[in-house]
Parts: C-alpha cells; structure tokens; sequence
C-alpha cells in the first residue's frame, strides 16, 4: 500500500519538477543557508514547540537531501532507493501512530525550512495534513527599507501579541487592521479561546474561499482575503457564521476580490465629466416625479465641528440648486461601528447617504454591500472598495497658492504651519504650501506644528523661532468665534488674517446629485470597469477655492489669481519638477510631475519643512479613531 502511494507521489514530484525547470525555476527545496550567506547578520529567538502550518513550509536548511525533493515536498528518486524505502514505512507508521516526534525547523521571513524531518513534511503533504508540530527557531533579519521586511516587522509584532503565525498579509498595516478586529478596545495579548475563535473563523473563510476558487483567481493571500470580509461585515457578526453564510456572503462581495489583482485597484475622477452628467434614455422617457430623499450623516454635531458644518453648508446648497426634487437632513451618530442609524434611514426611504467623514467608512461599505439599491458615499482618501464610491478635494492646490502668498510677505522668512491630524493628505497639504512658499522665497522655513499633541502649545515654539505669519485651520463653524483659521499674521491682540482655503462641498454634491437625478450616475462606472471609484476635485471644480483679503498688495492678489489660473488649467502642478525631502534626498526629479496616487501617499516633509509626523501615542484620544482609519504610515 505505501509503496503505491509512493509511486503516486514521485509523479507529483516528477510533474512539479518539470513544470519548474520549463518555467526557468528551480526545481529543487530551497536553502535556508544558501539565502542566508547574502543576508546581513541576523538574530535568533527559540519558539519551542509550535504547530507548524504545513502550507507555509518552503524548504530545507542545508542542501544534503535537497534534489531528493521537487520544489513542493514530494520526492524524486526512484521507487527501488533506500529512501523509496524509509519514505514508504514512515507513510504506514503515520497512518497507524500519527505523528510521534517532533520536526526541528528554522522560521525565517513567515516561512519554514525543515533541520529534522524531511521526509515526515513530505509524506504528510502528500497526505493533506494542515499542519504539524516542530521545535522552531525563529532567524529574525535586520531591519532594512523593503516592503517585505516592513510587513515581517509587523507579524512580529502581531505574533508577540496572538502566537498567530498561518496569517500571511501583502500590505503593510494589515496585521494592526486585523488584530483592531479582534480587540477593538485594547492591546491586551489574545487569550487561549480567543485565538481558538479566530481560528475557527479564518478556516470557515478560508474554506468557502478557496471552494470559490480564490487561489487560483485571486493574486492576494488568505489573510488580504479575510481582511476585506472583515472591513465589510465585521468580526463581531463573522464570529457567528456558518459556512453557509460565508458562501453567501462571497457572492455578495466577489468583486472586491477581483480588484485585489489589479495593481491600481482605485480610480480618482479629478473633475466634473460629461458622462457623469449625460441624461439617460430611461430618465428622458420616464419622468421622475418623486421626491429624492438625501441624508447626511456626520460623525460629530455641525455646531460644535468645523468639518461638519463645511458639509451641511454644501448641503444647504444643493436644497437651493435642487428645490423641491429632493429633500435632505442632517444627522450624527457618535459610533463608528454601529449601522443602525444608517438602517434606520434606509428604512425611512432615504436613496442617497452621504457619511462625511473617513470615520464612519465601515459602516458606509457594510450598508453599501447589503443595500445595493441605495447610493451611498463616503468622505475619505485611498478608500478601495467596489460597493463604496468615495470623495475628497484636492486642498493642496489651494495649499500651494496660500504658501506662495506666505513666502511673499514674510518679513522674517519664518512661517507657522499649524496642523491638525496625521492621515492621508495632510502631508502632501504641508508640502505644497512649503513649495509655494519656496517659489517666491527659498530662504523661508515653514515651522510646522501639530494642533492635536498632547499637552502642546504651537504658539510658543513659533514664538521661540520668531515666526511672523501663520497657517492655521481651513475651516471654521458657529460655535468658534476665534479669528485664527487661514492665513494671518498676529500683531499683540489684533488678526490680520491675508488668505484662507476653501472647502466649497456644495459643488461637488450638486453634480453627484444630479447624475443620480439623470439617471447618469452608471456612467462612470461603466468608463472605469472593476474599480474602486473616488471623486477627487480641485480648483478647476471649483470645490476648492481661495479667498484673500483685498487688502494685500495689487501685485500678491496678481500673483493669486495667476496661480490659480494656471493650475485650473492644468499648466502649473504644485508637485512638478525638482523637490528634495528633509533629509536632502531627491524624491521628485526635474522632468517628473507627480501622480494623484504619489501625492495622497506622501509621508514626508520637503526640506524647508521643519517638523514630523507624530507617532498616535503622542495625539489626543480624541482623534486615534480618525487615525486609525486615515493615518500616515511612518517609516
């Protein structure tokens, strides 16, 4: 009997083996020790006795028995050898016994290469095992630039904090996201049942995963998988489901598995299209008569958030532009995780829902799925998913215009950029003012600060550097009377505020509103296929816009209204050509103009930038949820 079975397994062996070679792979086990002579020094921690995902088993640690195997464990010498021989009694004695002694194994990277027992991973593949038990010394590299190296940083940190080590992930952050599901709360190490319940969950999914055909249509782990269908339903509801639900909740959400295999899964709408705005044949012959009913749904109160209050003024105008064809209310829910506010409005027969913060993103994408029929968007950046359209402007372009304006009328070449929050964005806002401030003076420094530290207090270290002008908050509600939001300069009690962006939202919900009331809001999906979609508007929306005092000198309001023009039209970028970050090195060359997606990512600082990004411990509490779902990723 495991004569035969050996048989079976050398043709497996002899299949991989060939297919390798015409491929131009190796064919054989790789060699721990032969990667590691072009590896740095490396350390090592002793994990004991570990269950071993026999999946990511990947090799052997020296070359003695390496051509015995084909790449994938199954063996390659003839039936008739000695170790045909010792291969075929230890298939019978695991079938009688199970495994009795332990594999000794080196952990290197998140994948295994096998010290003792070679042979015992190759009969036991052969037979299906999932895992088996081995004494494992982890081998833990330096640190270094590579995203691979990033991510391994991370599982050992998630690994200290689970024991975890099946969950493979392609994107950095992803092992912070997933462990967030587990204990939303706290960073309190699972305990036993815990693991034992995420386990059961990820073999649930990875059951009705792999069925669907995910491995093989799908260029992303279990793990980047799992963490979607856990954006989307939530661990707390996962925990209760049956295979039956998995698989039917696969269906639902397919093509966000099918946007994992593109390499540029989002894309950014940068301006108004005609065919976003096209009347539909359908809406021509069959007029709509009933009102449509808009909910906005804030994270905190309009009267007491500034970044509210900008989105119900945007809604106020769309009641001007619209009358009687819709009718919209505002709300606020407090709880980011609770969908019973958006259930509710669906409920009332709202059809439209605009969430207005990155806050409140998951709720928006698990109605989104469940709720096809409603239109449903959500204010955020870098946002990838199929069922959630989202949007955003592009401040930075006013940014820029406003530093230009700060380098030409500083006195003292010291400039006070105080910030708020550090996600995605806020770097590429600080770089363009610093920027603009460059093209008219490259002897000015922008001293940057952060509004949200805990304990600090902007103004004295602006005081210490002998700042003169200031760039503070955008955005200002009812409830704050101060005058320090723009661009001003402060002499004792008096503001003279110079220039201040504007987030004009209500000229991008009137279009959204009316492709919906066309009948056009398809059209852009049906130009951009399986995509995430984001609106992502600037000056030449009008969206954004500059307002400036008309007390400035003629020639800064001349030179305003030029670079204004110019970046409506496309002539001018704030990100084109030569631009080097704090540490000197060259990050933009002279013949570059930076993409969309290279700005919304920036995470650092252009080198007349003084400052950094705050690790979240430093931050108020206030803002670690915003952070959590929009923040800069760090080196």
């Amino acid at each position: 009997m495991a004569y035969s079975d050996y048989q079976k397994a050398l043709k497996i062996g002899e299949k991989t083996y060939k297919t390798a070679s015409s491929n131009g792979f190796h064919p054989y086990l790789p060699v721990l020790e032969d990667m590691l002579s072009h590896e740095k020094s490396q350390s090592q921690v002793k994990l004991g006795l570990v269950e071993i995902p026999i999946e990511l088993i990947a090799g052997t640690y020296t070359s003695g028995r390496t051509t015995a195997f084909a790449k994938d464990f199954m063996p390659l010498l003839d039936p008739d050898t000695e170790f045909a021989y010792k291969w075929s009694n230890l298939y019978d004695s695991l079938i009688d016994e199970g495994q009795r002694e332990p594999i000794v194994a080196f952990e290197y990277m998140n994948r295994f290469y096998i010290v003792e027992g070679n042979k015992r991973v190759s009969v036991q593949k052969y037979m299906g095992a999932v895992s088996l038990e081995g004494v494992v010394t982890r081998i833990i590299p330096q640190r270094n630039d590579s995203k691979e190296n990033r991510i391994y940083y991370e599982f050992l940190d998630f690994y200290a904090k689970t024991k975890i080590n099946y969950l493979l992930f392609s994107n950095e952050g992803s092992y912070e996201k997933i462990f967030k599901h587990m204990h939303p709360d706290n960073d309190n190490p699972l305990t036993e049942d815990e693991s034992l319940e995420f386990k059961f969950v990820y073999n649930t999914f990875k059951k009705e995963y792999v069925e669907k055909g995910g491995l093989m249509k799908i260029k992303s782990t279990i793990g980047d998988a799992l963490l979607v269908y856990l954006n989307i339903f939530g661990y707390n509801d996962v925990k209760s489901k049956s295979s039956a639900d998995v698989k039917k909740d696969l269906a639902k959400i397919w093509s966000e598995y099918e946007m994992l295999s593109d390499e540029t899964p989002l894309n950014l709408i940068m301006a108004p299209t005609d065919e976003s705005q096209k009347k539909s044949i359908m809406k021509m012959l069959t007029p709509v008569t009933q009102t449509l009913k808009i909910a906005f749904v804030h994270y905190k109160e309009p009267h007491i958030s500034a970044w509210s209050y900008c989105h119900d003024l945007g809604k106020e105008h769309i009641e001007k532009v619209f009358g009687d064809k819709i009718y919209t209310e505002s709300f606020a829910t407090y709880d980011s995780s609770d969908i019973s506010l958006l259930e509710k409005l669906i409920d009332d027969g709202f059809k439209v829902i605009f969430t207005t913060t990155p806050v409140l993103s998951s709720i928006s994408l698990k109605c989104a799925v469940l709720h096809p029929d409603v239109v449903i968007l959500n204010c955020s950046l870098n946002t990838a998913y199929r069922h959630l359209r989202t949007y955003y402007l592009r401040i930075y372009e006013a940014k820029f215009i406003i530093g230009a304006v700060a380098g030409a009328m500083t006195e003292e070449n010291r400039i006070g950029y105080i910030a708020d929050y550090p996600i995605l964005g806020t770097p590429a806002s600080v770089n363009a003012f610093a920027l603009g401030v460059r093209l008219v003076n490259p002897r000015a420094k922008v001293y940057l600060d952060w509004s949200t530290l805990k304990g600090n207090n902007p103004f004295e270290r602006f005081a210490r550097h002998g700042v003169d002008l200031v760039s503070n908050r955008d955005l200002t509600a009812p409830d704050i009377k101060s005058r320090e939001y723009g661009l001003y300069a402060q002499y004792g009690d008096t503001i003279f505020n110079i220039a201040m962006p504007v987030w004009n939202w209500g000229k991008l919900y009137e279009s959204l509103v009316r492709s919906i009331l066309n009948g056009a809001w398809k059209n852009d999906e049906k130009d951009n296929g399986v995509h995430a979609l984001n609106y992502y508007w600037g000056l030449s929306s009008e969206a954004i816009e500059v307002f400036y005092s008309n007390k400035i000198p003629s020639g800064i309001r001349r030179l305003i209204n030029i670079l204004n023009e110019d970046i409506k039209s496309g002539r001018l970028s704030p990100f084109a050509g030569e631009i080097h970050n704090q540490k000197g090195q060259l990050v933009n060359d002279e013949k570059h103009i930076m993409t969309p997606e290279e700005i919304i990512n920036m995470d650092w600082f252009a080198e007349n930038v003084s400052g950094y990004i705050p690790d979240i411990s430093e931050l108020d509490e206030g803002c670690h949820e915003l952070i959590s779902h929009l923040g800069v990723k760090r080196d």
